[in-house]
């Protein structure tokens, strides 16, 4: 996930979670956050083993016979 669009989504979400967070509600809009926070980390690390995995293909070609 891009960075701006990662900022964008806590931009627009920002006042509505400062709302609850207002009306002591605020552990509402932590764990919004977190699972916010938790999908762009999943999201991340699949990239990553993805990568890992094509860089290991590309050093390591199996042989067909």
């Amino acid at each position: 996930m891009k960075v701006s669009h990662i900022l964008m989504v806590l931009i627009v979400f920002a006042w509505p979670l400062n709302y609850l967070y207002q009306r002591q509600l605020g552990a509402i809009s932590f764990l919004l956050l977190a699972i916010f926070f938790l999908v762009v980390s999943i999201k991340e690390m699949k990239k990553v083993k993805q990568a890992k995995k094509n860089d290991s293909e590309k050093a390591h070609p199996q042989k067909f016979k």
